[in-house]
């Protein structure tokens, strides 16, 4: 079992910056890949970015062209997304998820993760 909580969410303008930060906890050596994803009213959960939890493969939805930054710290238990630029489209719950299937790099869809956290709103004004 591993439990996720996230942190950071609120309300901004458009044009802020925001950093969600994701603790991990439980049977975290379990893990092999991590990501946020986030889900907008009447929208599907759709993938922001995911990394591997143990070599540095990443990858990003379409839609953040450059403006989210994911990041892991294995030692803390931690998973970061850094979101500079933000837009009211970007409006949504974040969740942090994580998958306990063996592999080298990552999984980009939601059935993929096994654990998810609570999520944190996050609202961007415009």
């Amino acid at each position: 079992q591993v439990d996720l909580v996230e942190s950071g969410g609120g309300l901004v303008q458009a044009g802020a910056s925001r950093r969600l930060s994701c603790v991990a906890s439980g049977h975290t050596n379990s893990i092999y890949y991590v990501a946020w994803f986030r889900q907008a009213p009447g929208k599907a959960r759709e993938l922001v970015a995911t990394i591997s939890w143990i070599n540095p493969h990443r990858t990003y939805g379409d839609f953040v062209q450059g403006r989210f930054t994911i990041s892991r710290d294995n030692d803390q238990n931690t998973l970061d997304l850094q979101m500079n630029g933000l837009k009211p489209e970007d409006t949504a719950v974040y969740y942090c998820a994580a998958g306990v299937r063996p592999t080298t790099t990552y999984y980009s869809g939601k059935d993929d993760y096994d654990y998810w956290g609570q999520g944190t709103q996050v609202t961007v004004s415009s």
